[in-house]
């Protein structure tokens, strides 16, 4: 892959999109991970005004710690960046005493994690609007076109989709190149929705290596039963098959009831 050739990509349709839209810069939610550390980073070398929002919500110290020294490096970097730090814990705390609780603790655990994601887009999208910014997504190829590994209308509540035809090894590749800080690149990938320390590898239970084999074999059409195949692999392939069926409804445009005309007379 040439990578700067696609850095200066993106940064130029990241500009052009902004520019055709009639919108001022970009807001970007700033998590201490990586994917949201290379958006960011290619917001802010289009020149457009750029703001980086961090919204812990018991959130891990050394989260809240990459995200902060993340801001910092870029603002060093470009002038045209700014920081907005938005506490979201007093928020999702009154949320959840307002909310009825469920009988299944792990359907009622997921649940609460995806409403973080889903305060965190209403944060965004409050700045959008006063501002009149597009929020850029920070999803990478694996997570938002192969397991759907987003929350529908949290982080995947987005105008704009700059690195999602980046495997999450791309992305890697490209945060090396553009000079990332070493603890967000060193970090373990992790949704931050949990309040602990647990990594996507640990939810899935596949690594992002293991997902993007598993993607291009099954984006490519391959027979996988004329293919010697490990136990592993196989297992893969298992979990990679079950999440993009289970997700696919967030991968596929919302379905709509179409009235036939003669009941419309």
């Amino acid at each position: 892959m040439n990578i700067p050739g696609v850095i200066d990509h993106i940064t130029d349709w990241l500009r052009e999109h902004c520019e055709r839209t009639g919108q001022r810069g970009f807001v970007i939610g700033v998590s201490g991970g990586v994917d949201s550390a290379v958006t960011s980073a290619l917001c802010a070398r289009t020149g457009l005004p750029t703001l980086c929002v961090e919204m812990p919500i018991h959130q891990a110290h050394a989260q809240v710690q990459r995200a902060q020294d993340h801001i910092t490096w870029l603002r060093e970097h470009h002038p045209n960046v700014r920081m907005e730090v938005v506490k979201l814990t007093p928020v999702f705390d009154a949320l959840v005493a307002a909310l009825p609780k469920d009988d299944d603790p792990r359907q009622l655990e997921l649940s609460l994690a995806n409403s973080r994601a889903r305060l965190r887009m209403t944060t965004l999208y409050y700045f959008a609007g006063v501002l009149r910014f597009l929020v850029a997504g920070t999803g990478n190829k694996v997570e938002d076109f192969g397991i759907g590994f987003f929350t529908k209308y949290g982080d995947g509540g987005v105008d704009l989709s700059p690195i999602a035809d980046l495997t999450k090894t791309e992305v890697f590749a490209v945060a090396r190149e553009l000079g990332i800080i070493e603890s967000i690149q060193r970090a373990k990938p992790t949704d931050g929705l949990w309040g602990d320390d647990r990594s996507d590898e640990d939810q899935i239970g596949a690594s992002y290596p293991e997902l993007e084999w598993a993607m291009d074999l099954r984006y490519r059409g391959m027979d996988t039963r004329s293919l010697t195949l490990s136990d592993r692999q196989r297992q893969v392939l298992a979990i990679f098959d079950q999440r993009h069926a289970a997700n696919r409804h967030k991968m596929e445009p919302v379905p709509v009831c179409l009235i036939p005309e003669a009941l419309k007379r």
